[in-house]
């Protein structure tokens, strides 16, 4: 396979794409019919937002209120202007060869039988030969054997059924008239269950976070929180070794069945009934046997997992390790501390393997592992931890040619050097990390003064550096920081955090903050970046006087189409999707349409 690296997109400029690169303004070359349309896309969903929204914030505006009305008119007329007015010459003739470059690659590949891909972890695009594709897809199905061939189209069978069983959970009936014994091979994008899947995992996950004990871990930030507590409290010692595992195949292989009783398990063993809003656990259980499958982009198959793992984890390896050592797991990746002998954790790890056919675990055992985005050691009874890049990744960002908000790039750069500070526990190991980080921005197209000036806006909000250079010598300096920020918790924990309290919210009938507060959204292009301020402007003259002004208005944004989403075709052909009188047989979806 090739990797797609590098794009010229001006006699001067080279950057590196990878799939979340945003073509600048490209919606500025379409036809004048398309972007009236697109005009009247953006005002409907932001006048549909503002009355859903005051209708309940503000019940003594009525939606035939006049105010709508000058409102509505005056937000068209500021689309219009934006979205009609010429780009600067150099903007337009980017754009024009931006395009011409995407509508190249879609020719050659279709003429090469090639598939382009985003690669799992990295991000980065990769393109192969179909036959290599096919190849590797088959060999897939066989070496699992979790897929079958259908001898007819099942769309019209489960619409039928997610049909009937909504009907009668909106009857609120007791029981099904006709068990359901469908069980789906693969969901695909926007299929008939898709809703019932957010559902589900909206229901359940925040339940399984707030309840699950052992809880999985969120990031690395958490792990490394259990670690120095660890180590703090004399556990560590010179012998004491880290285990990590990989469980092979998870989504694939998951026990179905065993899955559904594991998760009505969890809910009897928590008492989880009065917490279901009002639905009963039999129910569930048969809304979850209509999307069970095992599809990777199903919302409900992570939680349904999670639930399988707390199952085997409670009684496969927590029996069998100290009390005092740690067990975390993040999905299908686990990691404990033992100080018992090489041979006995192997004994752990078979017994493990042994809990069921499909699930097996690839393990590894020693004083340095690897785990998630971490490197951590053992030196000696001493804790070393530091960043893990992996050997074969691109250093990839968002490239800062791309037609994001100017945020997103400060974003990234705070992001960097937070899990840099957390991650190193030496300044030494610190600053290789900020090396690291700073050649990665300059690949990606960061201009050096704008890294320099984030950098030092960044370390000035922790200590008083008045050099030119945004560099820590000092080791004390470096440990009030790391201090700080360690105690701080991350993005990923803050969110959790949320969803817990949401629920304990909504039990206890509190007013939400936001509850006196206006999102809109608009899409983002660079051509558009005064639109957010007129907007404001627009409200507050229009909305004059009446409650509506009351509210905290916040203008957000949603981005354009990536690359990968214009390049990649993830969408099934319509003969797969609409329901078309029985063959005597079809075949498998062609392999373009699957991650393999």
């Amino acid at each position: 396979m090739k990797l797609i690296r590098r794009r010229q997109y001006s006699s001067i400029n080279k950057q590196m794409i990878g799939g979340s690169y945003i073509r600048p303004n490209r919606t500025s070359l379409l036809p004048y019919s398309e972007r009236k349309k697109l005009v009247q896309k953006e005002h409907d969903k932001i006048m549909t937002k503002i009355k859903e929204s005051l209708s309940k914030t503000c019940p003594s505006l009525p939606s035939t209120s006049p105010l709508f009305k000058q409102f509505s008119q005056r937000l068209h007329a500021c689309l219009t202007f934006h979205y009609m007015a010429p780009l600067p010459y150099m903007d337009q003739i980017r754009a024009k060869q931006e395009r011409e470059i995407v509508k190249s690659i879609r020719r050659k590949s279709k003429k090469g039988k090639l598939i382009l891909r985003e690669s799992d972890k990295s991000g980065n695009l990769y393109v192969g030969q179909k036959s290599v594709f096919e190849q590797k897809a088959t060999e897939y199905r066989q070496q699992t054997g979790a897929y079958e061939e259908l001898s007819s189209n099942p769309l019209e069978e489960i619409l039928i059924k997610v049909t009937r069983l909504l009907n009668d959970l909106h009857m609120k009936t007791k029981y099904l008239s006709d068990p359901i014994t469908l069980r789906p091979i693969m969901n695909t994008i926007h299929a008939a269950t898709t809703g019932i899947s957010h559902f589900l995992d909206e229901l359940i996950r925040p339940l399984f976070n707030k309840h699950a004990q052992p809880k999985p871990i969120i990031d690395g930030n958490d792990l490394l929180h259990r670690l120095e507590q660890y180590d703090r409290d004399g556990y560590l010692q010179p012998t004491t070794r880290f285990f990590t595992s990989d469980i092979t195949n998870l989504y694939t292989m998951l026990p179905q069945n065993q899955s559904l009783d594991i998760l009505e398990e969890f809910l009897d063993e928590y008492h989880l009934e009065n917490e279901l809003q009002g639905i009963s656990i039999e129910v569930i259980r048969q809304l979850a046997e209509i999307i069970v499958g095992g599809a990777m982009g199903s919302p409900f198959t992570l939680t349904l997992a999670n639930i399988f793992m707390w199952k085997w984890e409670n009684n496969i390896i927590c029996k069998k390790l100290e009390p005092n050592e740690i067990y975390v797991r993040f999905i299908d990746d686990i990691f404990f501390t033992s100080n018992e002998s090489k041979t006995t954790i192997e004994a752990i790890l078979q017994d493990a393997n042994k809990f069921h056919p499909n699930i097996k675990l690839q393990a590894n055992i020693g004083l340095s592992i690897l785990f998630l985005d971490l490197l951590i050691s053992n030196n000696n009874g001493i804790l070393s931890s530091s960043v893990y890049h992996k050997s074969a990744a691109e250093p990839c960002v968002v490239p800062f040619i791309s037609d994001h908000p100017r945020h997103t790039f400060a974003n990234i750069i705070q992001a960097a050097l937070l899990r840099a500070i957390r991650y190193s526990s030496t300044l030494e190991i610190f600053h290789t990390e900020y090396r690291t980080i700073r050649l990665m921005l300059l690949y990606n197209g960061y201009l050096s003064k704008y890294i320099d000036t984030h950098f030092q806006e960044f370390f000035a909000q922790y200590l008083p550096i008045s050099s030119l250079v945004p560099l820590i010598y000092d080791e004390n300096q470096f440990l009030i920081i790391r201090n700080k920020l360690f105690a701080q918790p991350s993005v990923k924990e803050i969110q959790a955090s949320q969803e817990i309290a949401n629920i304990e919210r909504k039990q206890a009938s509190k007013r939400n903050k936001f509850d006196k507060t206006l999102f809109l959204h608009y899409t983002h292009e660079n051509r558009l970046s005064p639109f957010k301020r007129d907007i404001h402007k627009i409200y507050s003259e229009a909305f004059q006087g009446a409650d509506a002004a009351n509210l905290r208005l916040i203008i957000g944004h949603r981005n354009s189409r990536n690359i990968a989403c214009e390049l990649i075709q993830k969408k099934p052909y319509s003969s797969f999707i609409k329901l078309q009188p029985a063959k005597s047989k079809i075949t498998y979806l062609p392999t373009e349409h699957f991650n393999v």
